[in-house]
């Protein structure tokens, strides 16, 4: 399976969810939120959407800091 990631081609072996996506790539659920071929996923979401060949995802990592 083919998904684009944040301008990325990237390929994998099986089709799978958001939520293990984020899972395979290590990032943590708390400090992200996904755009899914331009729609906002909830987060509630994650675990009942399937991902697709082809399918196109943004992915914005939040990082604290600041004074």
């Amino acid at each position: 399976m083919n998904l684009i990631i944040n301008g990325e081609d990237r390929q994998f072996d099986s089709t799978f969810s958001v939520s293990a996506l984020l899972e395979r790539l290590g990032m943590k659920p708390d400090r992200v939120a996904v755009e899914l071929n331009r729609n906002l996923v909830p987060r509630e979401r994650w675990t009942s959407t399937s991902l697709s060949d082809g399918d196109k995802l943004e992915i914005v990592h939040f990082v604290g800091g600041g004074s």
